[in-house]
């Protein structure tokens, strides 16, 4: 059964913003693009590297190891190295909370 977890605050990040936080055991990357919240694994499925301190181009982020590209929107893989997608979470926000989707 999914539950929802907060990650964030509404006004702790600014469009163009993003954070790294940690949700039941695992790292999880918050984008805000244009006012919109998005939410991937912090983890590259080529080699486990750090996709929140990779490169943000609208709505792709880089891995900082090797290149690899994947959409934030639907964790879909955009360039090698990397062959499986990251995993993602859906995104709510209620009041001033925004949450994630876990399970």
């Amino acid at each position: 059964m999914a539950r929802l977890v907060q990650v964030a605050a509404v006004g702790e990040l600014a469009p163009g913003q993003r954070k790294v936080v940690q949700a039941e055991g695992m790292f999880v990357a918050i984008f805000n693009v244009g006012g919109t919240y998005y939410a991937i694994e912090d983890r590259c499925t080529h080699d486990d590297g750090p996709l929140g301190d990779g490169e943000l181009d609208e709505f792709e982020i880089e891995c900082p190891r090797h290149g690899a590209r994947f959409d934030i929107r639907d964790g879909k893989v955009r360039r090698f190295p990397a062959v499986t997608p990251v995993r993602r979470f859906e995104v709510k926000v209620e009041g001033e909370a925004v949450l994630i989707e876990l399970g």
